[in-house]
């Protein structure tokens, strides 16, 4: 069985962070390493070469196979920050109405910048999610 290729790397999520080369997406990826810290209690650290993940879990599929990955994280990517949220969105219509523009997809918000968003909101749904695998 193949193994996970995201995993924990060691790498620093500080330079990471640095080589991000907007500013203001630069800037963004600082305010959600804080908000992400806050809620998990938990450091940052590189999942592969571009996810900075808090937390970790294990996960169990219908075969018995175990995997790990992070409780929550995000990445800086081209045209958006992707925020992984593991709880996903199907029962959270209330929050997500309030949170702004954004896209997501099966457990992934898609943000353009975080000016878009009510960060209030998006703490409240990085809380849920952390939450749920509590």
């Amino acid at each position: 069985m193949a193994e996970l290729k995201t995993r924990p790397t060691g790498a620093s999520v500080a330079d990471f962070i640095a080589g991000v080369t907007d500013p203001q997406r630069r800037e963004d990826c600082e305010t959600i390493v804080r908000l992400m810290q806050e809620v998990t209690g938990q450091l940052p650290e590189m999942w592969g070469e571009s996810i900075v993940g808090f937390g970790r879990y294990t996960y169990k599929y219908a075969s018995g196979r175990t995997g790990e990955w992070m409780t929550t994280g995000f990445s800086p990517r081209k045209d958006n920050l992707t925020l992984y949220l593991m709880s996903g969105f199907d029962d959270l219509a209330g929050l997500m109405g309030r949170l702004g523009k954004y896209k997501t997809g099966k457990g992934c918000l898609y943000i353009k910048r975080l000016s878009d968003v009510d960060l209030g909101v998006l703490r409240e749904l990085v809380a849920g999610s952390v939450a749920m695998l509590a």
